[in-house]
């Protein structure tokens, strides 16, 4: 198993490159016993025959391997005792993951996404033209069968979603995304909504491919001992390393150089009773 790329690490805080294809959590021995872990672990990108036939011997108690999920992996890669999740990246999403080394890190950062101080922008390719080149997508989401997300047009806890849109190559639309919150498949479901699903996202449409082309980009943490910024490089992947589309990434600007619009002010202010701060 690769090493997985560090970004940042001090005394307190880890900020990794996830790699594509790697859980937030353990999906554990069958041995174990159904858990919370384990359903954890069965998210989208996981929801082809292996994945289907591991939780079905797991609930009839034959054997199973152990996956080890991304905390697991990176006690063991860097020896550590204690590792706390301050968000959640889908299996097939890479980019910039953060994790605390202390309870109290964690809390910070915690407050931190639920206050949406937080600045996350993502990258995303997709072979189908948006609705719009820019603009913000704003609607509360809905579950459905199948582990889906749909959009609504009611506004009550809406997810926010801002985007600016480009050509990468002919058929191809690269897009720098900047959600204000942190709900489960924000920004998949929000390119659905304008017609360009995801390249590689199965669940909602995308043209099949080697990967979900779903980035974490840039991560701006606004901390008490200072501001720090992190962006991981989007390199995993045949479609981005074609020529055309690494010219494209290349002329990207720093996000916040973007001219995104301010947001109504009646979403300023976060409903925080209600924020999943793990998106």
């Amino acid at each position: 198993m690769q090493p997985i790329p560090i970004l940042f690490e001090d005394a307190n805080l880890l900020v990794v490159n996830k790699p594509v294809g790697v859980a937030m959590h353990d999906a554990l021995d069958s041995k174990s016993g159904s858990s919370k872990d384990n359903a954890l672990a069965i998210e989208h990108e996981d929801t082809d025959k292996n994945a289907a036939q591991k939780e079905s011997s797991a609930c009839k108690g034959e054997d199973t391997l152990r996956t080890d999920g991304i905390v697991t992996q990176l006690k063991k890669q860097l020896s550590l005792s204690e590792l706390h999740l301050c968000h959640r990246l889908d299996t097939g999403t890479s980019g910039c993951l953060c994790l605390a080394k202390n309870a109290k890190t964690a809390a910070e950062i915690g407050e931190l996404f639920s206050s949406r101080r937080i600045g996350k922008f993502y990258l995303a390719l997709s072979e189908h033209k948006p609705k719009k080149k820019q603009g913000a997508i704003i609607g509360d989401m809905k579950n459905r069968r199948g582990g889906q997300r749909i959009l609504l047009k009611s506004q009550v806890n809406p997810a926010i979603t801002q985007f600016f849109s480009h050509a990468a190559k002919p058929g191809t639309r690269g897009f720098i995304v900047k959600p204000h919150s942190g709900k489960t498949h924000q920004i998949r479901v929000a390119l659905k909504s304008i017609g360009a699903p995801i390249l590689g996202d199965s669940l909602y449409g995308g043209a099949p491919s080697d990967r979900l082309y779903l980035h974490a980009w840039h991560l701006r943490l606004p901390l008490s001992a200072g501001e720090l910024t992190i962006t991981a490089p989007f390199d995993t992947g045949r479609v981005v390393n074609e020529s055309e589309v690494q010219a494209w990434y290349s002329a990207l600007q720093q996000p916040d150089s973007y001219p995104w619009p301010s947001l109504p002010a009646r979403f300023s202010t976060p409903p925080i009773d209600k924020l999943n701060v793990l998106g």
